[in-house]
């Protein structure tokens, strides 16, 4: 356990840890499980920058939410980003499956990655303000953060196949079975929902069980989509889940709250 701990905040952020002494498909599968713990982590650190730029400034909404944005990709080590940016180079060129594959591994962006990154962070911050706004700051950004690595339970579930035989995605590929990734689901959306009703009411916690039901559905559609494109999931499609369920949860947060 205390391998997959290291695997996966080490995989996840750029907080020490320490290195596994051993990595395997176990310590893979551990380590995908304890990832909403890790979101968990980033997203408090996000929600107590958050908090404090309120604490000073109490009507600078807009830079609390670009502050706890930085702070969650800056934690992540801007990898997701990469992920994000690689997956949507690949899917918009169009090309067949051992292109996009190689597109996918060059240290190059495109000009979709580009437009991806911005709009992932255009989103956020946007999306997070008017949480913000509605008084649920510091805990939208928690709880959309720890939702958003929620997604990795289900990407590398057993049904989903690594796209290439190396790299990340075949250590944590096909690893998670999907009655495991139903059962940290249910955790994580106790805990969402119970921080939701104690800091606000009954409908933010209504909102917030809606919001990880659908960050969890647009895991299964990225994966899909990996699936039919590429042939499996890549540690690049991870990086993409995570970066495209973040928004996804603070928008709905904005919107439902």
């Amino acid at each position: 356990m205390i391998d997959a701990i290291r695997l996966a905040f080490g995989l996840l952020s750029i907080l020490p840890a320490g290195m596994p002494s051993h990595v395997d498909r176990v310590i893979g599968r551990r380590a995908m499980l304890l990832a909403p713990l890790v979101g968990a982590v980033l997203g408090g650190v996000a929600a107590g920058v958050v908090a404090l730029v309120q604490l000073a400034r109490p009507d600078a909404d807009l830079l609390a939410a670009v502050l706890g944005v930085l702070a969650v990709a800056a934690l992540s080590g801007g990898l997701h980003l990469d992920g994000l940016a690689d997956f949507a180079d690949a899917l918009g060129s169009r090309r067949d499956r051992e292109t996009m594959l190689r597109i996918m591994k060059q240290s190059d962006i495109g000009p979709f990655g580009v437009l991806s990154i911005v709009a992932v962070l255009l989103v956020d911050v946007a999306a997070l303000t008017a949480c913000l706004q509605a008084n649920f700051g510091w805990q939208a950004i928690l709880i959309a953060t720890t939702a958003s690595r929620l997604t990795l339970p289900w990407t590398c579930r057993t049904t989903v196949p690594s796209a290439r035989p190396d790299g990340l995605g075949a250590i944590v590929a096909a690893t998670v079975r999907p009655l495991t990734a139903a059962l940290a689901t249910v955790a994580v959306l106790a805990a969402a929902a119970a921080l939701a009703y104690l800091t606000r009411s009954t409908p933010s916690a209504i909102a917030t069980a809606a919001t990880l039901l659908l960050t969890v559905a647009a895991a299964l559609a990225t994966t899909r989509r990996a699936r039919t494109t590429l042939g499996g999931t890549t540690g690049d499609v991870l990086g993409a889940a995570i970066e495209l369920t973040l928004p996804l949860a603070l928008t709905t947060l904005a919107l439902t709250l």
